[in-house]
C-alpha cells in the first residue's frame, strides 16, 4: 500500500494487562512459543474469577502522592498508562507538543456506592413498584458528593494536569462502542488533516463487586475456574470474565511522526464502528460489511486480534463470520489472556495488534483447542470488538515495509 503523509500512525503505546506493565512484557507474549500462564484471581469474588492488576509503582508515571491518592483506581490505572505512552513516543517532556496534542478518552461512569446498590437490589425483591423504589432510593441514599467524585471525564482530566495534555479534548460514554468511537474520531482528524497528533485510550478496574453485580445482572458472567476463551461451555456461566487493563495510543499523521523522527509500529488503514439489532442475522451482516472493506484495505490478512467477550451465543456466531469472511487468517481471542476491558477493549487490540506488526511476531495460539498455529510472521492485523450487549468496531493495521 501506497505510503501517504496523512496516514495514522501508531508511534507510541502504553498498555497495562494481568500480564505485565509496559509492552515489553506484551512483546515477550505475543512472540512466545505458546500461550503465557493464565494470571487469574479466583477466591476474592468467588464463584466469579477476576483477571487483576499486576504489581505497579503508580510513581514511575504519577510522581506526586497527592494526585495519586485523588483518583479512584480505574483513573490511576489510565493516568499511569497514559504516561507510558506518551513516554513510548517521546513526547513525555516536549510541553510544546504534548500542550497542541488531542486528548480522545473512553471512561465509564466510575465506581458506584455498593451498600447502595445492595439496598436497592434487597428492597426490589419486596416490592413491584420497582421504578418509584429506584427514584425514592437515588434521591434518599446516594451522596451529593458522589457523582462530584466520579465524572468520567475526570481520567481525561488527571491526564492533563500530570502529564501536560492540554490541546482539545474529548471524553466518550457507552462501554466498548465508547472505546471504538475514541479511536474512530481520533483516526478521522488526523487523516481529514485537523489534527497531527493525538493521546487516545480508557482504562478499566475489574476488581469491583459493582462491575460483577453488572455483568452478572444479565447472566454474562463466567463462574468457577478459568477455561480458555472458546472452550467456555454455559454449565460455567455466561462466558466473561473481566479484567483491570488500560491502554492507550500516541497516534499521529505520517508527516507529523517523520517530521521528527519517530518511531512508527504500525499504519491504522481503516477504523469503523456500528451498532443495531443483532437478530434475524444483522450481526453477521454487519460484521461482513465491515469486514469487506477490511479485506480490501489488507489483503490477506495474517491474524484477526478478535476482542469477543466470550458471551456464548455471540462468541461463536462472531467466530463463524471470521472464519468464513477471512479463511487464511489466524485467529486470537485476547480476551481469554487479558480479561474483558468494556472501554478498554479496542485499544487494548490495537496495542496488541500493532505490537504484534511491528515485531513480524507469529502469535501463539491462546485456546489451542480452537486458535491454529500462524504459519509466517505478522505482516497485518485485523481488530474487531464486539460488545457485550450493543456496539462493534473494526480497525485494520499494517505493517510499515
Amino acid at each position: 500500500m501506497s505510503k501517504a503523509q496523512n496516514d495514522v500512525v501508531i508511534t507510541g503505546i502504553g498498555i497495562v494487562t494481568c500480564q505485565g506493565v509496559g509492552k515489553d512484557a506484551h512483546v515477550a507474549l505475543l512472540t512466545a512459543d505458546k500461550a503465557p500462564p493464565t494470571v487469574v484471581e479466583t477466591e476474592k469474588f468467588k464463584p466469579y474469577p477476576v483477571h487483576p492488576l499486576p504489581e505497579i509503582d503508580w510513581s514511575q508515571q504519577i510522581p506526586k502522592r497527592g494526585d495519586q491518592r485523588q483518583m479512584e483506581n480505574w483513573q490511576r490505572i489510565g493516568v499511569f498508562t497514559a504516561g507510558l505512552a506518551l513516554d513510548d513516543a517521546g513526547f513525555k517532556d516536549d510541553l510544546e507538543a504534548c500542550g497542541t496534542m488531542d486528548m480522545i478518552v473512553a471512561a465509564g461512569g466510575g465506581e458506584r456506592d455498593t451498600n447502595v446498590d445492595t439496598l436497592i437490589v434487597n428492597e426490589g425483591l419486596k416490592r413491584n413498584d420497582r421504578e418509584l423504589l429506584l427514584n425514592e432510593k437515588l434521591t434518599t441514599e446516594l451522596r451529593p458528593t458522589l457523582f462530584l467524585a466520579q465524572l468520567s471525564n475526570l481520567l481525561a482530566g488527571n491526564i492533563s494536569i500530570v502529564h501536560k495534555v492540554t490541546g482539545s479534548s474529548r471524553t466518550f460514554m457507552g462501554e466498548e462502542a465508547s472505546g471504538v468511537s475514541a479511536v474512530e474520531t481520533a483516526f478521522h482528524r488526523i487523516k481529514s488533516g485537523e489534527s497531527s497528533h493525538a493521546l487516545v485510550g480508557a482504562a478499566f478496574s475489574a476488581e469491583r463487586l459493582d462491575m460483577i453485580l453488572l455483568i452478572e445482572s444479565i447472566n454474562a458472567h463466567a463462574i468457577g475456574d478459568w477455561h480458555p476463551l472458546w472452550s467456555r461451555k454455559p454449565e460455567d456461566g455466561g462466558g466473561m470474565i473481566m479484567g483491570s487493563m488500560s491502554a492507550f495510543l500516541v497516534l499521529e499523521s505520517r508527516a507529523h511522526a517523520e517530521g521528527r523522527g519517530a518511531r512508527i509500529y504500525a499504519t491504522i488503514d481503516s477504523v469503523e464502528g456500528d451498532r443495531g439489532r443483532r437478530d434475524e442475522g444483522k450481526f453477521e451482516a454487519r460484521l461482513e460489511r465491515m469486514l469487506a472493506s477490511a479485506k480490501q484495505a489488507a489483503g490477506e490478512v495474517s491474524i484477526v486480534f478478535s476482542g469477543t467477550t466470550a458471551i456464548h451465543d455471540l462468541a461463536q456466531r462472531e467466530k463463524a463470520v471470521l472464519e468464513a469472511q477471512l479463511p487464511g487468517s489466524a485467529i486470537r481471542a485476547y480476551s481469554g489472556i487479558s480479561g474483558h476491558g468494556l472501554e478498554s477493549q479496542f485499544t487494548l487490540g490495537i496495542a496488541f495488534a500493532a505490537l504484534a506488526v511491528a515485531n513480524q511476531a507469529k502469535v501463539p495460539p491462546f485456546d489451542a483447542a480452537h486458535e491454529k498455529p500462524m504459519a509466517a510472521g505478522t505482516r497485518n492485523a485485523v481488530v474487531t470488538t464486539v460488545g457485550h450487549v450493543r456496539g462493534e468496531g473494526i480497525a485494520v493495521l499494517s505493517a510499515e515495509a
